[in-house]
């Protein structure tokens, strides 16, 4: 089966087929996962700007590379994966039973690093705000962005 093939197949599928193939194949299908321009990133770019909210994409210069930036309001918004970044509580976040302690290191490095960029850009002055995946494709992510004072009505 070629990597086209598993990526046509569903995510459960994936997962399946990712856990019974060798290193070589399973490195080639894991880095064909996005760290930009991702759904859940795109679902808020468009209500941001739909609501004539205008920001700027993966600024470098700041910590933690933020998706996305609001420079007038100096606002940093982050929309992790709930699986790379390991959220809790969330069906997505679940640690992997394979290699467990492998896992359960990297997601503890990648909340460290996580955090400490978040205390970073709090000392240059910007707030940051975190979005998650399931938050970003939930029926409500409108709402949330209202709640959090990022769109208005």
């Amino acid at each position: 089966m070629n990597l086209f093939s598993m990526a046509m197949l569903g995510y459960y599928s994936q997962c399946m087929v990712v856990s019974n193939t060798s290193p070589t194949v399973r490195r080639k299908f894991m880095a064909r996962f996005k760290g930009k321009d991702t759904k859940p990133e795109i679902i808020v770019r468009k209500l941001l700007h739909n609501s004539g909210v205008r920001f700027r994409l993966h600024r470098r210069d700041l910590p933690g590379t933020p998706d996305i930036v609001l420079p007038k309001r100096r606002i940093a918004i982050f929309i992790n994966g709930c699986f790379w970044h390991h959220h809790e509580g969330c069906h997505i976040g679940k640690i992997p039973s394979s290699r467990s302690e492998f896992w359960k290191e990297k997601f503890r490095k990648n909340k460290e690093r996580d955090e400490a960029s978040l205390k970073y850009l709090e000392a240059l002055g910007w707030h940051a705000v975190t979005i998650w995946e399931c938050e970003a494709r939930g029926p409500d992510i409108s709402g949330l962005l209202r709640a959090l004072g990022l769109i208005t009505a």
